[in-house]
């Protein structure tokens, strides 16, 4: 725009603000405006102002800074509902359509946007803004701009960069398609299912809605083609940040973690990218039948790094060493002579184990099972029983405790709850050993327990 036209609508008779020149029709000027904006919506080859020709025009004699073809970087001077008014430098001003404005998504790792989105209120006067230089209306004597190509240009540069650099960008998924997702990079972009998460995922709706990191594996400008993955986003995450983990594990630290899987020999935890092995009988001071008895996948809990061998990269953990040891406090709690209930966990050759209050576990030997000679505990007792047992010796420092049931019957406590195995006390008080029998046995399973 000339000084004259400037000078001539800044001084307006109502005093007002420089309103936008007239157009000729709504949404563009003529036949050639309309054509112009189908093109921007579509991202298409910029239309030359002369109809016959397909070569854009030279504007270099009508302005100095802006050519057609170029993203520039323009400062709002006006806004009306007309449009909004940008100065593009040496004295070059054109008017973007006010339904060019909107809000973009996607985005990459550092910031940067996109076109794309919900309409939205355009910046006030006085804002930076970003404009594709169309060409030049000579009959307005001004710049014909569009933000949307501004903004599609823009997307294209950071997407072919992200190519070229196989820096990972951020983008939100749009909708589930037939064989993966679609995202919003300013520009449409493919996401295969093969390359959602793992690979093998079923349910990719929920990704809907979701910003993801992805890598760009293929760019084709001329087709509009950008696929991507997000699973070599995150595997490539997932190594970084492997690689910080393993540089700060020490063994005796306590770390959080994340349970990712259940076998019947332990549990395997992320303790950030890198997993370690929860072996069962380190998941409680108690012993316990299966994991699932004490844990579940997607469990946050605190663990012990026992073990480091990085070159075989195996990490074994430890749960109970980060809860109460029931073992210190068990002389506060048990007394030899006292009588408890407890529950007969496992049968040995050489006795029983019965868990008790706290969930210790002591062991009763076979000669205190019963008065009469006893092979196999399996002969007066069976794994699940509740039974009475008297505390006869605790041992802290050796983590044992040892007990009768045979005294605990002999006193008149209850018998065994568990219908063809309960235990009479005629069988208790039946055949009787000897004192001195007693004692040979009590050395021999002392021999068996160690």
């Amino acid at each position: 725009m000339s000084e004259e036209q400037t000078s001539t609508s800044t001084d307006s008779p109502a005093g007002g603000v420089a309103t936008a020149p007239p157009r000729e029709a709504e949404g563009g000027r003529g036949p050639r405006g309309a054509v112009t904006l189908r093109l921007i919506e579509e991202g298409g080859d910029i239309p030359s102002l002369d109809e016959n020709k397909r070569e854009p025009i030279d504007f270099e004699e009508s302005f100095r800074v802006a050519k057609a073809g170029e993203v520039v970087a323009g400062t709002i001077v006006h806004v009306d509902r007309e449009g909004v008014m940008v100065d593009v430098g040496a004295k070059s001003e054109g008017v973007i359509p006010p339904g060019e404005w909107s809000r973009g998504r996607g985005r990459g790792r550092g910031g940067g946007g996109g076109g794309g989105g919900s309409p939205t209120a355009p910046p006030e006067a006085g804002a930076s803004v970003d404009v594709f230089v169309l060409g030049y209306d000579q009959e307005d004597d001004q710049l014909i701009l569009s933000k949307k190509r501004a903004d599609f240009e823009k997307a294209w540069l950071r997407v072919i960069d992200a190519y070229e650099t196989q820096e990972t960008i951020s983008a939100v998924v749009t909708d589930r398609v037939k064989g993966g997702l679609v995202v919003d990079l300013g520009i449409r972009g493919f996401v295969p299912a093969s390359h959602v998460g793992s690979g093998r995922l079923r349910n990719l709706e929920q990704f809907v809605g979701e910003d993801i990191p992805l890598k760009v594996i293929e760019v084709d400008r001329d087709r509009r083609k950008v696929v991507l993955s997000n699973r070599l986003a995150t595997e490539e995450e997932r190594e970084a940040q492997r690689k910080e983990t393993l540089a700060a594990l020490v063994e005796g630290q306590v770390r959080k973690g994340i349970v990712r899987r259940l076998t019947d020999y332990g549990a395997f935890v992320d303790l950030g990218g890198v997993d370690g092995l929860l072996h069962i009988s380190e998941m409680a001071w108690t012993r316990i039948q299966h994991p699932s008895d004490v844990l579940k996948v997607n469990d946050e809990i605190n663990v012990m790094i026992l073990k480091l061998n990085l070159e075989k990269g195996r990490i074994s953990l430890g749960l109970r060493q980060t809860l109460p040891d029931p073992w210190e406090e068990i002389t506060e709690q048990f007394h030899p002579g006292d009588v408890v209930e407890g529950t007969v966990t496992r049968l040995v050759p050489f006795g029983a184990f019965v868990r008790v209050e706290q969930g210790v576990e002591g062991i009763v030997p076979n000669v205190e099972l019963s008065r009469r000679r006893v092979v196999q505990p399996e002969e007066v007792v069976s794994e699940g029983q509740q039974i009475w047992v008297k505390v006869v010796e605790v041992r802290p420092d050796e983590r044992r405790m040892t007990l009768s049931l045979r005294q605990a019957v002999e006193e008149g406590y209850g018998e065994p709850e568990s219908g063809d195995d309960t235990v009479t006390i005629g069988d208790v008080l039946g055949d009787l050993v000897s004192e001195d029998d007693r004692e040979e046995e009590l050395e021999v399973q002392d021999e068996e327990e160690a």
